[in-house]
């Protein structure tokens, strides 16, 4: 199939599958289900396998990721050159998935861990298990050759995330020029979020310094300031103080902050920001997804809408589990009512 075919008939699928998802407004019957097994069964209308209720929960969610990576491989092997931003995006899997080698590794595991499988689209030799060299040879990740030290696995896993976010970042100049703004709108904005949100749990939940924070930040300049394209917001927020609701009201993303409530002692809330950033992407994804048909940012937004609704699956079903109140999830999950 030519490219303008491919990406008609991508339009038209992606499109038919957004429709039945359980995203935007829909999304909030995930968290309205009474049991596992009715969760199960809204999901995937097939009959609910015979497990105890944590096994069950957990075949839930690696079933849902499973489905996730099959809907969108499918979508994008309908091209016979797929979008590097595309297939960058897909690869985020090779990464938590060395991760979570290394870490099983690291601990002495002699299983292989769940991986998530990306089929043709992986870079890893999962296959050569325990051998972490072998896993890892000839590809981007041929550096990491070695089990990491307990105290070296953080910045191990730093130095991966920067390879990711870079790796994603510069497959957007592969975009056709007259494609690239709406998609790297879309990726700047989750990157800089990501920036941001690490950057203030580090302060909330660390107190960490300044330098050490920048230090942990995914930047374009070896030398990064407030103009930095990825990390500036992130910088800019470092020197707002934290129980001071007025001096945040300089930052780019205020939208995102908790509200104060005058009668209430304010302090800057990760997990508030966490939810708010997680909504306005799914949004401006949503938004723009039918006003660039036939575009590199179709398959760009179809992967994080249904990566949030990935994300509500899971909060759904952890929250039945552990019999958490539904109101409490739909907050969570950024749910307005």
């Amino acid at each position: 199939m030519d490219k303008s075919g491919a990406s008609a008939y991508v339009f038209a699928k992606a499109s038919g599958m957004l429709a039945r998802s359980f995203v935007g407004p829909r999304s909030a019957v995930l968290f309205e289900q009474k049991t596992l097994a009715d969760l199960w069964s809204l999901i995937f209308n097939t009959e609910v396998p015979p497990l105890p209720e944590v096994l069950l929960a957990q075949e839930l969610e690696h079933k849902a990721e499973a489905q996730f990576i099959s809907d969108f491989t499918m979508l994008l092997d309908c091209y016979s050159k797929p979008e590097p931003v595309a297939e960058a995006l897909l690869r985020a899997y090779d990464y938590s998935n060395l991760k979570d080698i290394s870490h099983a590794l690291s601990d002495g595991k002699t299983e292989l861990p769940h991986i998530a499988d990306i089929g043709i689209h992986s870079q890893l030799r999962v296959d050569q298990w325990p051998d972490l060299a072998a896993i890892t040879e000839e590809t981007p990740f041929s550096w990491y050759n070695k089990v990491p030290e307990r105290s070296e696995q953080k910045d191990v896993d730093h130095r991966l995330d920067v390879q990711y976010t870079m790796t994603l970042w510069n497959a957007l100049e592969k975009v056709p020029a007259a494609e690239r703004g709406p998609v790297r709108d879309l990726i700047r904005y989750d990157i800089q979020m990501t920036n941001c949100l690490w950057a203030l749990r580090l302060r909330v939940y660390y107190d960490m310094k300044d330098e050490e924070i920048i230090r942990n930040l995914v930047t374009l300049s070896s030398t990064p300031d407030e103009t930095d394209l990825l990390a500036g917001e992130a910088i800019k927020m470092l020197a707002f103080p934290l129980d001071d609701y007025d001096s945040w009201k300089k930052w780019h993303f205020f939208d995102c902050l908790n509200p104060k409530d005058p009668a209430d002692f304010w302090k800057a809330d990760p997990r508030w920001v966490d939810r708010a950033a997680r909504a306005e992407l799914q949004k401006m994804a949503m938004k723009r997804f039918h006003r660039y048909p036939f575009t590199a940012y179709i398959l760009a937004a179809w992967y994080k809408i249904k990566q949030h609704e990935l994300y509500c699956i899971r909060l759904a079903s952890e929250g039945l589990r552990l019999s958490v109140d539904e109101e409490q999830l739909k907050e969570f999950a950024g749910i307005e009512r």
